[in-house]
């Protein structure tokens, strides 16, 4: 007679029967000594031939590891593995689910005792695909946020173009700008405090701009990645919203207060304007025509905003078209450099030259150098077409004391550019020009202009270089710049050549003719030499010459002359000179005859 099932046993039986989960039990080889039916529907698509004999084997195709991991011996009760999921394969899997996606499943797998082993099998399927949405949820998020300023990032700023693009395209009375934002020249930040400070400014100038836009200002403001932003409006009175905006973020984002840790950081910030009136084509169209108003904002010294007008694509065509001569200009020795002399305004002699770059087109004829010094020093070309200068003026002023003698200039001087200066080896540079021409360095004058030599202590330092090596440093169109008579001190130069725009009215301006008198002063009391620019009539001279201005160099002396026209110019002088110096050996002044080369300064 066979004992009854107790009820306890019949209860535990109907709940393994019942359970939600799959539970079975198998020897530690892993053949199935007993299962319930959710083990059974959740492995049998797996089961080859219909039959559930052994666990190992119908989990070998999506868990092969899982013999190896119930291989060591183990005590009683210890976990062999713990919620392993498994991907049943796609065919099986979207079979057994009428063409949906593949089902998930989770294994648990424990030594029950000396001979058995214990698993669970759970449907996670959902779980999963409800934690995948999740992270897609937050990848796409993330997508669209610039992680260094939390921002929107350009894609935000795209689709808030187009739909204001779209929304235009319907409604004649809708109208929006965008504003693009770049820093002025960040580079030398970088380059200076390095990349770290550079992130910190970045987000300094992102939290300006979140906390300059009202909340009345329908808008979105992004980061375009680098040191570029962008501001998409909508504006309620049209254009004059823009302005209004614009003004007040120029304004904003130029004040000081911005720092890296302890140390100030000044920062100007350029702009371009893009209204309805002027938005053609797609999102990256409209940033593209922005970009150039801002660039144009650039040109014009920068920390200011600038309105797009169509005609800057042309300039921007021409700019691209020029680029690409100037290369081959380069290699095909179409530059030329051209001499003006600096003349002493007391004994009326040539006593230096400077070194002017040309060009000469093969179709175009002469190109003027306000066309072409931008578009060099926006690519990078500026570099190399003064390292050109440099090295033909040196050979060029070694000729000339090869012919003249004694009557040679005593200096010759170059322009340097930002681009120049800011190389790490720049005096490396100039030495092996001056060794390669067998110049002595002290013949040699290098000119910055006063907004490059005040800026900061690294160019001040480069400048310390520079003059380490012997030669002259002079400070150009000072006037123009950041720095002051109060600061001249400051700057490592032995020559301060005054502004064309002073001396143009210093016979006629009593207000000039006192700014100059002043920076002489200050100069001659630094023990620094200067020079008068742009010196166009006599009268002008004479005024020069009476404040005690040293010297001089202007169309009143000669135009810039190529090496021929300057050679034969140096000679007249001579020989008159040489005249006047037996007609009127006590003469006070002397001025040789102009040339006649069209080449303008």
């Amino acid at each position: 007679m066979h004992d009854c099932p107790s009820p306890a046993h019949e209860a535990l039986i109907r709940f393994l029967y019942q359970a939600p989960i799959g539970l079975l039990q198998t020897t530690l080889s892993g053949e199935i000594t007993m299962i319930n039916p959710m083990s059974a529907q959740l492995l049998m698509p797996l089961v080859k031939g219909g039959a559930l004999v052994n666990l190992f084997d119908v989990l070998a195709p999506v868990a092969p590891e899982l013999r190896a991991m119930a291989a060591p011996a183990s005590a009683p009760g210890s976990v062999i593995c713990d919620a392993l999921r498994v991907t049943m394969p796609s065919a099986a899997g979207a079979a057994a689910r009428g063409g949906q996606a593949p089902r998930t499943l989770s294994i648990r797998l424990l030594r029950l005792d000396d001979t058995s082993l214990m698993a669970s099998v759970s449907d996670v399927t959902l779980a999963v695909q409800q934690e995948q949405q999740r992270l897609t949820v937050q990848l796409h998020d993330a997508s669209r946020v610039d992680r260094l300023t939390l921002l929107p990032n350009r894609m935000v700023a795209a689709e808030h173009i187009e739909r204001a693009l779209e929304r235009a395209s319907i409604d004649p009375h809708y109208q929006f700008a965008v504003l693009f934002i770049n820093v002025d020249r960040f580079d030398r930040i970088n380059l200076r405090l390095g990349k770290e400070a550079g992130d910190q400014l970045l987000g300094q100038i992102a939290g300006r701009i979140s906390a300059t836009l009202r909340d009345t200002d329908t808008v979105t403001s992004a980061r375009l990645g680098g040191d570029e932003f962008v501001v998409v409006l909508e504006l309620a009175r049209g254009i004059e919203d823009a302005f209004v905006v614009a003004q007040r973020l120029t304004d904003v984002l130029c004040k000081p207060g911005y720092s890296v840790g302890e140390l100030p950081v000044h920062l100007g910030l350029s702009m371009g304007v893009l209204t309805r009136a002027h938005a053609n084509g797609g999102a990256d169209s409209v940033l593209q025509d922005a970009n150039l108003a801002m660039r144009e904002a650039k040109r014009a010294g920068g920390a200011r905003f600038c309105l797009f007008e169509p005609g800057m694509k042309q300039r921007a065509t021409l700019r691209g078209t020029l680029e690409d001569e100037l290369r081959v200009a380069l290699t095909q020795g179409q530059l030329f450099v051209v001499y003006q002399p600096i003349v002493d305004l007391k004994a009326g002699c040539a006593v230096g030259v400077e070194a002017l770059v040309r060009w000469r087109h093969p179709r175009r004829g002469i190109v003027p150098p306000v066309q072409f010094i931008p578009v060099a020093e926006e690519t990078g070309l500026i570099g190399p077409l003064g390292e050109f200068v440099l090295n033909v003026a040196c050979r060029q002023m070694v000729a000339w004391q090869a012919l003249l003698g004694d009557h040679a200039p005593r200096m010759m001087s170059v322009n340097l550019s930002r681009a120049q200066l800011m190389e790490p080896f720049i005096d490396a540079k100039v030495r092996s020009a001056l060794e390669a021409s067998g110049l002595a360095a002290d013949c040699l004058q290098l000119e910055v202009t006063e907004s490059l030599a005040a800026q900061d202590e690294q160019i001040q330092a480069r400048l310390q270089e520079l003059k380490a090596l012997g030669l002259v440093l002079a400070l150009d169109d000072f006037g123009t710049g950041y720095s002051s008579l109060a600061s001249l001190h400051q700057l490592p130069i032995d020559v301060v050549k005054i502004d064309r725009s002073f001396v143009s009215k210093v016979a006629t301006s009593a207000h000039h003719r006192v700014l100059i008198e002043a920076v002489v002063r200050v100069a001659r009391s630094l023990g620094m030499r200067t020079v008068a620019e742009g010196v166009e009539t006599e009268q002008q001279a004479a005024v020069l010459k009476e404040l005690e201005c040293e010297k001089a160099q202007g169309y009143l002396y000669a135009r810039p002359m190529d090496e021929e026209e300057a050679t034969r110019w140096l000679v007249d002088w001579i020989q008159c000179a040489d005249s006047r110096a037996i007609d009127e050996p006590n003469a006070a002044s002397l001025r040789p005859v102009r040339s006649g080369g069209s080449a303008t300064g």
